[in-house]
């Protein structure tokens, strides 16, 4: 159906022409002219439960927002503020189809994407760093499942055997090398999700989906300023946050470069992000977290490349394509990184503790 997006702006008080902005997967998002706002239809093939998401959002919010305030900084710039409607709720539901919300914008920021240095990762690795050091002492348990088991790698391994044995779009057997490599390194997919049954790995409130373009920078120093992009925070692992975003953060290459030759792991990116990382969470973090660092980029580039593949022989129904072939891209690009990693896993645990000294 079509939205009038005049209709609902108008249930946040605000009046103003808008414009499709950023490149993300999954949420429409649209900005405002004047004044600036960020208004997102919630998808919800995705997100199942959007009350459950924006309570989420708005509890973590709240809880940053008074740790700013205690340090003497800008809540409405270091975190991301949740417009409410004229009835006081935290998003607007046309229909069973529509729910949008609403976001302050943060004035005098960018965004990095594929052309970062590694200041940029130093400063993306402070700023997830400083999420995950603000909200270390959050009450994780009235956090809700958004996507149920987003991490659990076993359960993506077992997602992907099914979409093979289905094989719903006959594509099983042009993909069989993938496939095989991906079967190949599951035999590692369940250190984490039996490290944090065991009680080895701490449960913690996490991110989930650490891009570098999920960190807001200011403009001018190039600083973090704030993690955005909260749908997928819940209940998780402090190595899904750090080995997530460097899946991207030390590639070479975007990840649905389709010459393999030029997507490498560059082992300085890691030590930058590292760097911030650490500098903010080393004591927070427990021993056994932090031996595991570079285990988990591995690992959360294993999982993203076989969430790519699943979702290539399941006929591209999660992640949204520009190309028949976008999915199956990214899957053989994350795999490349993975092979990459294993051989350097060595070398990012010199580096590991090199930093703590």
């Amino acid at each position: 159906m079509s939205v009038d997006f005049n209709a609902v702006l108008s249930k946040f008080s605000i009046e103003s022409k808008i414009s499709d902005y950023g490149n993300g997967h999954i949420n429409d998002t649209y900005c405002t002219e004047t004044p600036k706002y960020i208004l997102q239809r919630i998808n919800t093939d995705i997100f199942k439960n959007p009350y459950e998401l924006m309570e989420n959002i708005e509890n973590v919010t709240q809880f940053i927002r008074k740790k700013v305030e205690e340090r003497g900084g800008d809540p409405d710039r270091e975190t991301l503020t949740i417009m409410k409607t004229v009835s006081g709720d935290n998003y607007y539901k046309l229909d069973d189809n529509n729910f949008f919300r609403v976001y302050k914008f943060i004035s005098d920021t960018k965004t990095v994407e594929n052309d970062k240095t590694y200041d940029d990762l130093y400063n993306a690795g402070i700023g997830f760093g400083r999420f995950q050091r603000m909200l270390d002492d959050f009450p994780v348990d009235v956090l809700h499942e958004t996507i149920v088991d987003f991490h659990n790698t076993p359960k993506r391994v077992e997602n992907l055997k099914k979409a093979i044995a289905e094989d719903k779009m006959g594509r099983v057997k042009e993909v069989k090398a993938d496939i095989d490599f991906a079967l190949e390194c599951a035999e590692f997919a369940d250190v984490v999700t039996n490290g944090i049954a065991s009680g080895d790995i701490p449960v913690r409130v996490t991110h989930n989906d650490t891009k570098i373009n999920n960190i807001l920078f200011d403009a001018n120093t190039g600083e973090a300023v704030a993690v955005i992009d909260l749908d997928t925070v819940m209940q998780g692992s402090a190595l899904y946050d750090f080995g997530d975003a460097l899946r991207m953060g030390a590639s070479t290459a975007a990840e649905d470069e389709v010459n393999l030759d030029i997507v490498n792991f560059d082992i300085e990116a890691f030590e930058a992000f590292a760097k911030g990382f650490l500098a903010e969470t080393k004591d927070v973090l427990t021993k056994t977290e932090i031996e595991l660092l570079p285990f988990s980029v591995k690992l959360l580039t294993y999982e993203c490349g076989i969430r790519f593949l699943t979702d290539y022989l399941e006929g591209d129904t999660y992640f949204k394509i520009h190309r028949p072939s976008h999915n199956i891209d990214r899957a053989r690009n994350q795999f490349r990184l993975v092979r990459e990693m294993a051989d350097n896993e060595a070398r990012m645990s010199d580096v590991i503790r090199e930093i703590c000294k």
